[in-house]
């Protein structure tokens, strides 16, 4: 659970960009965002550290008693908090361990074998049959066009813009953005498969979005604060 997360009142725009952190404090782990989420979301400002729980994270006060107590949605992919007050939270994942690949396992005493000479194999070709399904299923749904879109969130437009390269290829963050969450995730790659956009982050983590009609993509699923990409150029 340690990490970067996206925390976010369901409904509105408000959200915060927090990270959990590894090391002990006074009152459980400890935690830190920025400033501005105080005014963003006032519940934060009696949290002081977090917990592990038995179904997923709890925001703790000074004395450790609960102020937000999450627990994992049905899709395993977010948190989700109902405090007495009727709010709705959640907590979305942005840059945890568990999304990180891997390091190679080190054998000890083994050492890596000497770079080779041999001429690289080519790949098998890829079997007609499966050409024309896959040639079927683009012309049946395209996928997004290259070119610049805007993030919308709730009540917010355009707070950040990306530009993607031509099909499944890079992805750039227009100088100027201000969304905390988007800088963040830092989309480096995208790719479109079985009617889905994918943006894949440096470390290795997803968004998923769906097209949602005028050149729109919405993220799916819908969890935490709104996320639409909007065709702009």
């Amino acid at each position: 659970m340690p990490g970067t997360w996206d925390l976010s009142r369901d409904g509105t725009n408000r959200r915060c960009v927090m990270t959990l952190r590894s090391e002990n404090g006074e009152s459980g782990q400890r935690i830190s965002f920025p400033a501005g989420c105080r005014r963003a979301l006032p519940v934060v400002n009696g949290v002081a550290g977090w917990l592990f729980s038995d179904r997923g994270v709890r925001l703790v006060d000074r004395n450790v008693r609960p102020i937000l107590e999450f627990v994992r949605r049905p899709d395993q992919r977010s948190l989700v908090a109902k405090p007495d007050g009727g709010e709705t939270y959640s907590l979305v994942p942005l840059d945890i361990a568990a999304m990180r690949p891997p390091a190679p396992p080190a054998i000890a005493g083994i050492e890596a074998a000497p770079a080779t000479n041999a001429p690289l194999q080519t790949a098998p070709s890829v079997p007609a049959e499966l050409q024309r399904t896959t040639a079927a299923t683009a012309t049946a749904a395209p996928g997004p066009a290259p070119g610049t879109y805007a993030l919308d969130r709730f009540q917010e437009r355009d707070t950040c813009r990306i530009t993607l390269d031509g099909a499944g290829g890079g992805v750039h963050v227009v100088p100027g953005c201000h969304d905390g969450g988007l800088e963040v995730f830092d989309p480096v790659r995208w790719r479109y498969a079985n009617g889905r956009m994918t943006l894949t982050a440096k470390r290795g983590h997803t968004i998923d979005l769906v097209p949602s009609g005028d050149g729109r993509w919405r993220r799916e699923p819908e969890v935490g604060t709104t996320f639409v990409l909007r065709r702009v150029d």
